[in-house]
């Protein structure tokens, strides 16, 4: 029943079936029933978004979190540090990760078959079992383009493939961690018209850390665009934000951010009123495409929630460890 009517939520029906899910991994999924158990949580008697417990990230990297028992058809690793622990997601079926992205890429951003996609993601493409490798290299087989793929260093033949496309008109998407696309537009500076380009954040120690608007200003005054979009998704989810400019993520309609206060993890904001009223704390995420791991998350990532359900990622915890898919903090 989850599963078929997961895609179909709505921002009306959303709460209900986030309930369902909690009630169906509390029974299902061993570590997330003992985390309440260890809360004293009564499940009957949860009965709002606030009340769930959110599992804390970093479970990821030292236990198994599946709902179920299964094998899994994939192992995605988050990319990590040298010599730190890396999260590892536990996928039982690649399908509902596909379908989650596929949906909400063409709820953003059309038809993925109508784009050239172009993938900067050298450092993921090294290290393998990435999720976000996977779907980036999904949408390249939807595209209907035979330019469409995935760039190491190739900076010289990314720059001959941006600028046929766009004399053509080709509708673009260049997707790239942000040293990489920095690094390209160091080096080349196309006057980019029908191209999208998109960071996923990251430095991974290769630049000097910048603001967020300091990247955007860079990469804008370099190819010649009046946007930075992002995207902003984890190893540990099989969803994704977008923001289409300044910062600003939405969510699919199965995917739902909160926050929590700094100071007391259990103080939670889920729903907001009035055109002015925003939330600022430490992101949770309700993700309902994590069906068979676990859909609440207590990140590390400080943010601020808008009344429209749109989030800014402000930066890290402090002592949280660094993660390769992080954005860069403000």
């Amino acid at each position: 029943h989850l599963k078929k009517e997961l895609f179909n939520v709505t921002a009306g029906t959303f709460d209900a079936l986030a309930l369902q899910l909690f009630l169906f991994q509390y029974e299902n999924n061993p570590v997330y029933r003992q985390y309440c158990k260890t809360l004293k949580i009564i499940p009957t008697a949860i009965t709002s978004l606030q009340q769930i417990p959110f599992l804390p990230i970093r479970f990821f990297k030292t236990l198994k979190i599946m709902t179920g028992s299964f094998q899994p058809q994939a192992v995605f690793e988050s990319s990590g540090t040298s010599g730190s622990t890396n999260s590892l997601h536990l996928v039982k079926e690649l399908s509902l990760y596909e379908e989650s992205f596929v949906k909400s890429f063409t709820h953003f951003y059309g038809d993925p078959s109508q784009y050239c996609i172009l993938g900067l993601l050298p450092s993921y493409l090294q290290k393998g079992n990435s999720s976000l490798i996977y779907m980036v290299n999904e949408l390249i087989k939807c595209s209907s383009s035979p330019l469409s793929g995935f760039y190491l260093n190739e900076y010289k033949q990314l720059y001959e493939t941006l600028v046929k496309n766009e004399e053509e008109a080709q509708q673009t998407l260049l997707i790239g961690v942000t040293y990489a696309l920095l690094d390209f537009a160091e080096q080349y500076q196309p006057n980019l018209c029908t191209t999208i380009v998109m960071e996923t954040g990251g430095m991974k120690g290769r630049r000097k850390e910048m603001t967020r608007e300091q990247v955007h200003q860079n990469l804008k005054q370099r190819l010649g665009i009046t946007a930075v979009h992002a995207e902003y998704g984890m190893t540990e989810l099989l969803s994704q934000a977008y923001s289409h400019e300044n910062g600003k993520f939405v969510c699919p309609a199965w995917m739902k951010v909160l926050i929590r206060a700094d100071d007391d993890p259990f103080d939670i904001t889920a729903n907001l009123s009035g055109v002015n009223n925003s939330a600022e704390g430490i992101i949770n995420i309700i993700d309902l495409a994590n069906l068979y791991s676990c859909a609440f998350i207590a990140t590390d990532d400080l943010g601020k929630l808008y009344a429209d359900g749109s989030f800014e990622v402000r930066g890290r915890m402090d002592n949280s460890d660094i993660r390769g898919c992080g954005l860069m903090i403000l």
